[in-house]
């Protein structure tokens, strides 16, 4: 899988997601993520990739022409999903990062400022992400938080495939709670089901525990 992320911070992608499970998947061969600075997509000597907004008001746009260019550098012949970071899209779930996770190349776009010009949206943008309803300096935490969500579903980027279809909301559940050594820590003892090795009352017991945690934090989960 190949990710392409066309941002003005190349360096804070790099960093970040050469680490943990996507650093390895990385490393294995699983993954390939490639960022693109948008600055080398200006003509200006300055390298200004935004602008005052039209109509007046605070901030400032990223301008359409070295977006344009640099989507349809990136995107070549291809039929990669363009998906614009942005508070303004669709929250971001785990149903979401298991379809994107059975694509062979994304695009991710992060904006930076006020946001990127409307025309840009129109004409390139396939798919608009949130990762929760609040504002962040730029697109580029939401971007590695989509990367991480969909690169450890990847067959093989993590070391127990199964591990990734029992975490939280794969089941439209929360996880159970999990234990392990020392039995006793601070006078807490582990639960005894999880000790008789009875594994059919083991997963009794976790399916219970989810739907309860889940119906104590996340009611709105049982209602969907």
């Amino acid at each position: 899988m190949r990710f392409d992320v066309i941002t003005i911070f190349p360096e804070l992608i790099q960093e970040a997601i050469s680490h943990s499970i996507p650093g390895r998947a990385i490393k294995a061969g699983l993954v390939e993520v490639v960022t693109h600075d948008l600055r080398d997509y200006t003509d200006d000597k300055h390298k200004s990739v935004d602008d005052t907004p039209y109509g007046g008001g605070a901030g400032m746009i990223f301008k359409p022409e070295p977006l344009a260019k640099a989507i349809e550098d990136v995107k070549g012949e291809s039929e990669a999903p363009v998906i614009y970071m942005t508070a303004e899209g669709r929250r971001l779930n785990q149903e979401s990062a298991n379809v994107f996770s059975l694509q062979e190349h994304v695009i991710l776009l992060c904006g930076h400022y006020r946001g990127i010009d409307e025309r840009i949206r129109e004409r390139y943008v396939t798919d608009e992400l949130s990762i929760g309803d609040y504002v962040l300096s730029g697109g580029e935490l939401p971007a590695l938080v989509v990367m991480d969500a969909v690169i450890r579903l990847i067959p093989g980027a993590i070391g127990d495939a199964e591990s990734a279809l029992d975490d939280s909301f794969q089941n439209g559940l929360l996880d159970a709670p999990w234990y392990t050594r020392p039995r006793t820590f601070d006078g807490m003892e582990v639960p005894e089901v999880l000790l008789n090795g009875d594994h059919k009352k083991i997963t009794t017991w976790r399916e219970d525990q989810a739907l309860k945690r889940t119906r104590e934090r996340r009611p709105d989960l049982l209602d969907e």
